[in-house]
C-alpha cells in the first residue's frame, strides 16, 4: 500500500528532467566551454601546449615567412581545465559558456587559426 500511495505521489509531480533541443538551460557562470582564440593577441610562446594537462594544444608554424607558431586545439580531448587560459601572459585564450560540441567527425573538433578567422 506504501508503494502505491508512492507512485501516485510521483504522478502529480512536475518531470525534474528538460526537453533538451526545445528547451536549454542556461550554463552556469563558471561553466567551462568551447575556446575562443584572439589571433591577434598570441605571441606563440607555447605556455599553454606545455601546460595542457590533456595534451590538446599543439603548437603548428603559422606564418612561414616569419617563423610564428599557433595553438591548434583538440577538442576532442580538451577536459577544459582553464589552464590554457590561466597560463596565457596575453589573455589569448578564452574559454565560453558554448557546451553543443557534439560531432560525427574529429575534425570537426579541431579548433584553429584558420576556423577563427572564417568566424
Amino acid at each position: 500500500m506504501a508503494m502505491l500511495r508512492e507512485i501516485l505521489n510521483h504522478f502529480l509531480k512536475k518531470p525534474i528532467t528538460v526537453k533538451y533541443p526545445f528547451e536549454r538551460i542556461e550554463p552556469a557562470e563558471r561553466y567551462r566551454g568551447r575556446h575562443i582564440f584572439y589571433i591577434d593577441r598570441c605571441v606563440g610562446c607555447g605556455l599553454c601546449e606545455r601546460d595542457c594537462p590533456a595534451g590538446a594544444i599543439k603548437m603548428v608554424e603559422s606564418d612561414k615567412t616569419l617563423n610564428r607558431r599557433r595553438p591548434i586545439f583538440l577538442l576532442d580531448r580538451c577536459i577544459f581545465c582553464r589552464q590554457c587560459e590561466r597560463i596565457c601572459p596575453r589573455a589569448a585564450i578564452h574559454l565560453t559558456q558554448f557546451y553543443e560540441l557534439a560531432s560525427y567527425s574529429k575534425d570537426e573538433l579541431v579548433y584553429s587559426e584558420e576556423k577563427t578567422s572564417k568566424s
